[in-house]
């Protein structure tokens, strides 16, 4: 994770933007190399990532309305 953190060449409130962590306290819990203080991404936030990094945004808010459709409240656009 911290090389694609590098790679893109975002903050960490950028990448808990991406991954849709709350914060980038948060998002540095998941990089920890404290076993105390680590999290494990699990699949689902690592896949959300991915998703927003190679869909177009068509399809992405194609899926985010399906979300939706079964009930789910997303805004991705909001803090």
């Amino acid at each position: 994770m911290e090389r694609l953190k590098q790679e893109l060449g975002k903050s960490s409130t950028e990448m808990a933007e991406l991954f849709g962590v709350s914060s980038g306290r948060q998002w540095r819990k998941y990089m920890a190399a404290d076993a105390t203080n680590s999290r494990d991404m699990g699949m689902h936030m690592l896949f959300f990532a991915m998703a927003r990094l190679e869909l177009d945004p068509q399809t992405l808010e194609r899926i985010l309305d399906r979300m939706r459709a079964a009930g789910a409240t997303i805004e991705l656009n909001k803090p």
